[in-house]
Order: C-alpha cells, then sequence, then structure tokens
C-alpha cells in the first residue's frame, strides 16, 4: 500500500524509526526521525561515528575449513573408565515420555555430588550415551571410552530436599531432582544418559606442520560412523595422544597395509608380505593422552582399521 515512499526497504538505517499513521481507514509506514513532542516526523537521519575493531585473527586466511570440524570440538570425548559411570544422569521426564528431543524438560540427578545451580550464570551440559572401549588395534590394551554424544541441555533448577510427613507422621528429606531442559539434540535422548558439563569454546589456529618426534601409530577406530572405511575429510581417531608427544596441527602420513601373498616358484611356496604405501594424510586437531582424534586430509583409497600412520617423509 506504500510502495511509492518505501520501494526499497534496504536503505533503512541504524538510527532510523519507521512511523505507523492511521488515517483516513488506511495504515501507512513512512520513515523519518522523531521531531519535536506533538511534531510530525522528519527527514533528517542523524548518525554518529562510531569505532569499528577486528582481531588479525579473524581475517587470516585459515589453514584449515573449520566447518568439517567445529562439530567435533565439542561432541566427541575420550574419558577414563567409570567417569560416565560417576556422572549426572536424566532420571525421568515429563508425562512419562520415553524419548527427549529438543524443547522437552527432564529431571536430573547428580552422580558423586548433587547437582547446584549457579545464579550468576547458565549452567549447560553435554548429554552422552554407551561410553565404548576404544583398544589399540596391536596390543589390545583399552587407551579409553569414547561416550557417544546425542545433545545439549541447560540447567533449569538444581537438586533439593523436600520434607514429606509420612503415614506414620514421621517425616523424612525426600530428594527433588535438578530441572533441565533440552536446547539441541543430535539423537533422541532418554533416562539413563549422562550429563558433563559443557567445557569452554575452544577457538584455535591450527598450524599444519609434520611432528619434530618420531612418530608411529595406527587408526583404532573411525567415529560416527559403522562403516568399515573412511574416506577424504572423515574424522578417525588414532592410538597416539599428548603422552606420545603429539600436538594439536600435526600431520601424519596414512600408510595402507601391504597384502599377504604366497609366492609359488615350482613346487616352492613362500609366504610374502607387500610394502606398506603411502595412502593419504591426516592432521590432528583434538590430542587427549593416549588417543587423538584427526581429519583425513586427502586420501587414495579408503581407510579402514588398523591402517599405520608414520611421519610424511
Amino acid at each position: 500500500m506504500n510502495l511509492r515512499k518505501m520501494r526499497n526497504p534496504h536503505p533503512i538505517f541504524p538510527g532510523q524509526q519507521l512511523f505507523l499513521d492511521k488515517s483516513n481507514g488506511r495504515a501507512r509506514l513512512r520513515m523519518g526521525q522523531a521531531g519535536a513532542e506533538g511534531e510530525a516526523p522528519t527527514e533528517t537521519v542523524r548518525v554518529s561515528p562510531r569505532t569499528r575493531f577486528e582481531t588479525l585473527a579473524d581475517t587470516a586466511i585459515p589453514t584449515l575449513q573449520t566447518n568439517l570440524i567445529e562439530p567435533f570440538l565439542a561432541e566427541p570425548v575420550i574419558l577414563a573408565e567409570g567417569v560416565l559411570e560417576r556422572a549426572p544422569r536424566i532420571v525421568a521426564t515429563q508425562e512419562g515420555r520415553v524419548l527427549l528431543s529438543r524443547g522437552d524438560r527432564a529431571y536430573a540427578r547428580g552422580g558423586e555430588a548433587p547437582i547446584v545451580d549457579d545464579p550468576k550464570k547458565t549452567t549447560n551440559y553435554r548429554v552422552f550415551r554407551n561410553a565404548t572401549a576404544l583398544r589399540d588395534p596391536v596390543t589390545r590394551a583399552v587407551l579409553g571410552y569414547e561416550a557417544q554424544y546425542v545433545g545439549k541441555a541447560t540447567l533449569v533448577r538444581g537438586e533439593s530436599l523436600r520434607d514429606v510427613t509420612g503415614a506414620d507422621g514421621k517425616t523424612t528429606s525426600t530428594p527433588v531432582p535438578a530441572t533441565i531442559d533440552i536446547v539441541a539434540s543430535k539423537e533422541e535422548m532418554r533416562a539413563g544418559d549422562r550429563l558433563l558439563p559443557e567445557p569452554p569454546r575452544q577457538l584455535v589456529s591450527y598450524v599444519p606442520r609434520a611432528p619434530e618426534i618420531r612418530v608411529q601409530g595406527a587408526i583404532v577406530s573411525t567415529y560416527g560412523s559403522t562403516v568399515s572405511n573412511a574416506a577424504q575429510n572423515q574424522i578417525v581417531v588414532i592410538n597416539r595422544g599428548t603422552a606420545d608427544g603429539v600436538e594439536s596441527g600435526h600431520v601424519l602420513a596414512i600408510l595402507k597395509d601391504g597384502q599377504s601373498l604366497v609366492d609359488r616358484d615350482g613346487d616352492k611356496r613362500t609366504a610374502i608380505k607387500l610394502p606398506d604405501e603411502r595412502n593419504g594424510l591426516l592432521m590432528v586437531f583434538r590430542p587427549f593422552e593416549k588417543l587423538s582424534y584427526a581429519l583425513i586430509l586427502e586420501i587414495t583409497e579408503g581407510v579402514k582399521i588398523g591402517d599405520r600412520v608414520v611421519n610424511p617423509r
């Protein structure tokens, strides 16, 4: 109804005001600054100088596409034995729901200590399930436990105690679980899932480089996939971590295990093994003590569990 006056909404500036005039049975929208009290708005636009600043890191050319690994900086976590079992857990849902998703409310109880809210800040949790043991493909020793990430929750109220008087007239203190709201869900959550505090966001500038120390390891698992072979831009776990000198940004070469064959020379049979061949490169972006998450940068063929990783030549 007012295309002649406001043909293009893009030339609306910060500080301008829009006025809705209702007269003669029509509503018209016009721009302008408010005049003195009782006066009609004017067409004058008042602007003020302001300072803008940005860090050099914001304009630097990224060495790694952060969109490839940003979800994995918060989602996966490697824990020691028993850590997830001692963490707070979801004990009940509203209206007896079996599965939870974003926007639902649930109730949780602390593990070793009750859940307490801090009125000065918002407490966020990540929700995990099923800590899976990660074993060294060579020694079969358990190096850590990878918890399955299913979503995020925010604490609304902490745990408390309520005095309840029974039929015998005795008063007992009954625990009241903490109240949480589900704010994000990768998978549907349920009672029994565990809560871990949300870590501070990490803004890391990755510098891909070859390790200065000798590194010889192997791929333990592929993250979030049941497929045996991993492709480019997928995340894998290697059996080397900070205890072995591995750091964020270390680039390692992937070696494809040489095939075992039988050399037939007449009646003579000899078991032989072809040499390992370089299959691609990966970069460590989140190291733990004994394990590290790495991004496959380039690949020739599919990467499988047990493939070796060494210093690039």
